[in-house]
């Protein structure tokens, strides 16, 4: 059906009617370009999502890349990044290939449908000027028509009346003779005129309207058309991402399906075992045998009292009550010593001492915790167990205390053998990658050396010799750093004790359980896990230092570390001031006579005492040591 031949008559209502199609393409074009803002902002919010659960760069990522659950959480925000890479497409897609050839083509259909209305516009007009000279010469016919009767008529009468003159009649005749002519002539332009309209009537309504109507109808149907091409791209815009978006969901799928619970769980073994050896047994005390000694040999003739033995109640370190006096017992530095000032001579101590000074690299304190578990058993008594205790606790928390602040030093001994050696070989490794790179470097280097000694035209062979010096400076530095860090690694091993060596050292200390445990009580423990009876220097010293002490024999009762003391070793004399600012050292004056209770253990720090409640740890290069004999020999 033609609009030109059926709508012939509705010219307005077309007009409203394509007016009102334009407005539904507009709304079309909005809904289009407000779906693609939609899938904008969900695709930003879904990368802001991924990046803000995105691993931090820093230690903490590389100990969570390990873990299989943490890889998958990964590649799962990996995946959903790339997920909302297709919700981008989605949007570029909607806005080039709908909105954009939309906002076009309204531009055009607005134009057309101007034109065409213009059109039409202009030919009602025509017809509407040609129906009005139609009526304009019809008018005058039909006015000419009556002015010749009553001219006819007035000649008549003239012309019957005998009073009239001649020349009055013939006026008459003459006058209705005019208006007779004009008759005719108004009569000949009307039928002229009307022929014409009915011409251009016929014209407009059979060939000028249609065939604007038709082009109206064409563009009508156009703009449906478009809207249904629109409408497919519209869904085919979400199908072409369809399998990228399964490709992410089905990386997501497998990311989950490769998380490995006991791979996970045996790598919390190799994140956290420290390679030390489980403590043994604790072994029985015979203080029945302390109290059958003479005062010359027991360790508690020097205090005027004996221990009574029937207040212990067995109680362990773990059950100490006084907690204060504990922590203080057990906390000591956890970072190197300072180096003396500059200004002052150097200490007469950093001569035998030379292996602890502060500028060299320290045995560090798990290294002292393994010698004490993997050393023979010498130490059964609780003062030992104390000890021992006392090395593990400072060293886990130095431990910790470093891996909270994300710091230690270049030798990573801060921490247990296990995870030393662990990170002695990792940056072994990584130095190698280092080296190998760039000995390929160098390697490309020399071939572009030798391609312009061949072929000086293209390039100077001396200007590849600066990189080629720098690269070797380079290459010698990496190599210094491995012969170091396989020396630290080297000792690392060294000290780590082997299964054979446990197996012997268990079976060592089940045929000596008895004899160790008769003994126990009657040794004194010295730092390296030995003891000596010896108390002539200390009781001299404290004659030099302090002429009235008054001292007072602490009671074996429930606060086991209140009763026990470490014994004097040795004395020494502060060479610099100390202020001991830090946790477990102790101030010192220059000058001030104190008693050694541990030697330096290869941290760079001794353990003084200055009377029965103050002790604490100092640098070993402030201080000269004299150690007693019996400890040399020990």
């Amino acid at each position: 059906m033609s609009w030109g031949s059926e709508l012939w008559d509705q010219f307005d209502n077309l007009e409203k009617h394509t007016q009102w199609g334009i407005e539904y393409l507009e709304k079309y074009t909005k809904f289009v370009k407000e779906r693609s803002e939609i899938e904008t902002n969900y695709a930003k919010q879904i990368r802001n999502l991924s990046k803000k659960y995105q691993p931090k760069k820093n230690s903490r990522e590389e100990e969570e890349s390990k873990y299989t659950f943490c890889r998958a959480f990964l590649t799962t925000l990996n995946e959903l990044n790339d997920y909302a890479g297709q919700h981008e497409v989605i949007a570029e897609n909607l806005t080039s290939q709908i909105v954009s050839e939309l906002s076009r083509y309204l531009q055009e259909l607005k134009s057309e449908r101007k034109s065409h209305f213009h059109d039409g516009r202009k030919a009602q007009q025509h017809i509407e000027s040609s129906w009005k000279q139609l009526e304009s010469s019809k008018k005058r016919f039909e006015r000419d028509c009556k002015e010749a009767d009553r001219a006819q008529q007035y000649f008549e009468k003239m012309d019957a009346d005998i009073n009239v003159t001649k020349a009055d009649v013939e006026k008459a005749r003459q006058q209705a003779q005019m208006r007779h002519q004009m008759a005719s002539d108004s009569k000949s332009d009307y039928s002229a005129y009307l022929q014409k309209f009915n011409q251009e009537q016929n014209e407009h309504y059979f060939t000028i309207i249609p065939n604007i109507f038709q082009k109206l109808q064409d563009m009508e149907e156009k703009r449906i058309e478009r809207i249904g091409v629109c409408m497919t791209t519209f869904a085919d815009v979400d199908r072409q991402v369809l399998p990228i978006v399964g490709k992410c969901l089905d990386g997501m799928t497998k990311a989950a399906e490769s998380i490995e619970p006991k791979t996970d769980s045996k790598q919390v073994v190799e994140s956290y075992k420290s390679g030390f050896e489980p403590p043994g047994d604790v072994e029985f005390e015979d203080y029945g045998q302390a109290m059958k000694r003479t005062a010359s040999e027991t360790s508690l003739s020097r205090e005027g009292k004996e221990k009574p033995a029937g207040k212990s109640k067995g109680k362990l370190w773990p059950f100490i009550k006084n907690k204060n006096k504990l922590m203080s017992l057990l906390t000591s530095p956890h970072q190197p010593p300072p180096a003396p000032p500059a200004t002052s001579p150097p200490s007469p101590s950093a001569v035998p001492n030379d292996s602890q000074s502060p500028k060299q690299q320290k045995e560090p304190l798990s290294h002292r915790l393994n010698d004490f578990m993997a050393s023979k058993p010498k130490m059964h008594c609780l003062r030992s167990l104390r000890r021992g205790l006392s090395l593990k606790l400072i060293t886990l928390n130095s431990h910790v205390r470093n891996l909270i602040e994300g710091s230690g030093p270049e030798d990573f001994s801060h921490l247990p053998p296990e995870q030393r050696r662990k990170k002695l070989q990792a940056k072994l490794d990584e130095l190698n990658k280092d080296i190998q790179k760039e000995m390929d470097q160098r390697d490309a280097l020399t071939k572009m050396k030798d391609v312009y000694v061949k072929n000086p035209q293209m390039g100077d062979p001396a200007s590849v010799d600066p990189r080629l010096s720098e690269i070797s400076q380079t290459i010698e530095k990496l190599q210094f750093e491995v012969q170091k860090f396989e020396g630290w690694l080297a000792e690392v091993e060294e000290r780590m004790p082997s299964k054979s060596d446990t197996q012997r050292r268990s079976l060592y200390e089940t045929q000596n359980n008895t004899a160790v445990s008769n003994n126990c009580a009657q040794d004194r423990e010295s730092p390296d896990g030995s003891y000596t009876e010896e108390q002539n220097s200390e009781t001299q010293v404290k004659a030099n230092i302090a002429p009235n002490p008054t001292s007072t024999t602490p009671e074996f009762d429930d606060e086991f570390d209140d009763e026990e003391t470490l014994p004097t070793i040795g004395t020494c004399k502060a060479l610099y001031p100390f202020e001991g600012h830090n946790e477990g050292t102790i101030a010192v004056a220059e000058g001030e006579l104190l008693f050694v209770i541990e030697e330096d253990k290869g941290d760079g720090w001794t353990r003084v005492r200055r009377n029965e409640d103050e002790e604490g740890y100092v640098p070993t290069s402030y201080v000269e040591v004299y150690l007693e004999t019996n400890a040399k020999d020990s």
